[in-house]
């Protein structure tokens, strides 16, 4: 049974992986500011998915608890990691932003170690690196040879720093609500975030092409429902410290879908990008899978 639960739990993730993967060319196709879109996209979702959360509110009583608190704040650092990499486009090269809004790995086995005081193998430092290593190579190496920091590679960092945030606190939240009821209050708490943002920044929120609102629920059904809802379900039965560098996928998958619909081919750096990336991934899974087996072994003694 537990074997059965692991197999869907990475198929979820899967399928949460190529759900965001389009994320990028719903930003791209829309014409629109990129927190409006991602205003629209959670803003949708909440009411796409309130015929399947209002069942659950009497079944789960942990709703109206101070628990509320750790989806909530999921849905915050979402809306933060999607304003602010959004944003940090306008200042910076895709390559850094993308590259450094890829840290999430990092801050989420640095909070995994520091908050939770979960010890993190060696194995799974090296794979760490590994992935990033690959996704630096997969946006070029123009990062690595002539970096260029400045406002919008600070912001783009603290896009990593939310985007792990979201991860743990989604893993603390999962402990308790059900994958609807989570995405449901993430939408919630992001949503209301976004508008504040959009607000602050002046951004329009109305009068925008109808192709324009198709994509705002295209994004929502997509990236939002079954991306984010294939992630919630993964992060119930998989740490933080595994779903989150298998999330590195995410950048490889946009570049082999940019080909047809962006028809932006990639480089050989990218390739061999990807392929490092992989090996990455593979190590820190493996590396969960053997400490996972010692555990076992150990509590069975």
């Amino acid at each position: 049974m537990t074997q059965n639960k692991s197999l869907t739990a990475y198929l979820a993730l899967g399928v949460g992986i190529l759900s965001l993967s389009f994320s990028a060319m719903f930003v791209r196709w829309a014409d629109a500011p990129g927190p409006v879109t991602a205003f629209y996209r959670l803003f949708f979702s909440i009411f796409l998915l309130l015929p399947f959360f209002l069942p659950r509110i009497r079944k789960a009583p942990s709703v109206g608890s101070g628990l509320v608190i750790f989806p909530l704040l999921a849905g915050v650092f979402t809306a933060c990691d999607l304003a602010l990499w959004t944003a940090s486009l306008s200042y910076t090269t895709a390559s850094n932003a993308t590259l450094l809004g890829n840290t999430s790995p990092l801050w989420v086995a640095l909070g995994t170690w520091l908050i939770f005081k979960i010890n993190l193998s060696p194995a799974f430092w090296r794979g760490l690196v590994v992935a990033l290593l690959g996704a630096a190579l997969i946006m070029g190496t123009d990062f690595i040879l002539h970096p260029r920091f400045g406002v919008g590679d600070v912001m783009a960092v603290f896009t990593g720093f939310f985007y792990g945030g979201y991860f743990l606190f989604t893993e603390k939240s999962r402990m308790t609500f059900d994958s609807v009821t989570h995405i449901w209050l993430v939408g919630v708490g992001a949503s209301l975030t976004l508008l504040i943002i959009n607000l602050l920044l002046g951004n329009p929120l109305l009068g925008f092409q109808r192709n324009t609102w198709l994509i705002f629920l295209a994004t929502a059904i997509v990236s939002q429902l079954i991306g984010y809802m294939s992630l919630a379900y993964a992060l119930g039965h998989l740490p933080a410290s595994i779903v989150s560098p298998t999330m590195i996928l995410q950048p490889v998958v946009t570049t082999i879908l940019a080909i047809p619909l962006l028809d932006e081919t990639p480089g050989i750096w990218q390739a061999i990008g990807g392929a490092i990336a992989l090996v990455g991934i593979y190590l820190v899974n493996q590396s969960h899978l053997r400490d996972r087996d010692q555990i076992a072994v150990a509590e069975g003694l």
